[in-house]
């Protein structure tokens, strides 16, 4: 690995530990999304309940609280599943989704547990999806990057 992709692999690093670091507090501790204490354990165990739920009562809900729910989920697991690979020896898609549930799952314990949201199996489908496509993104930039770094040694004259 030359110089360069050491610098990119740092820098993925250090990346991957401010978003952990945010998606600590976005998911558990921000009250944004009402993740208030709560008086009761709350918990959803069937897929797609909840996914049914927000399309079926889209109009009701409103396209906002549809798109944070569903669509949020997603986007918020992307970071994880591009910075994954960068930051760390597991590189192929099984350990970006592994990863990704499993994170997914420990934030969806703690929300139960600590009554400061709800467990919900569909959260957790959508997280790994994002996961998943973020690491499907990071493979599509890593050979955008292979491919321009071969132009570029072409050009100069070197291979």
């Amino acid at each position: 690995m030359g110089k360069r992709g050491r610098r990119l692999r740092f820098l993925g690093k250090i990346l991957f530990v401010f978003y952990i670091g945010f998606i600590i507090y976005f998911l558990l501790f921000s009250e944004w999304y009402g993740r208030g204490a709560m008086q009761e354990y709350r918990y959803n165990l069937v897929l797609f309940k909840e996914i049914k739920r927000f399309w079926i009562y889209r109009e009701q809900l409103g396209w906002y609280a549809v798109f944070t729910n569903l669509f949020g989920n997603v986007l918020i697991f992307v970071p994880f599943g591009f910075f994954l690979p960068m930051a760390s020896k597991y590189r192929s898609f099984l350990a970006a989704v592994f990863y990704s549930f499993a994170l997914s799952f420990c934030v969806e314990t703690f929300q139960l547990l600590t009554k400061v949201g709800s467990f919900d199996v569909d959260d957790m489908l959508l997280n790994t999806l994002g996961g998943a496509f973020g690491y499907i993104a990071f493979i599509i930039c890593a050979a955008l990057r292979r491919r321009h770094g071969i132009k570029r040694t072409k050009r100069n004259g070197r291979r």
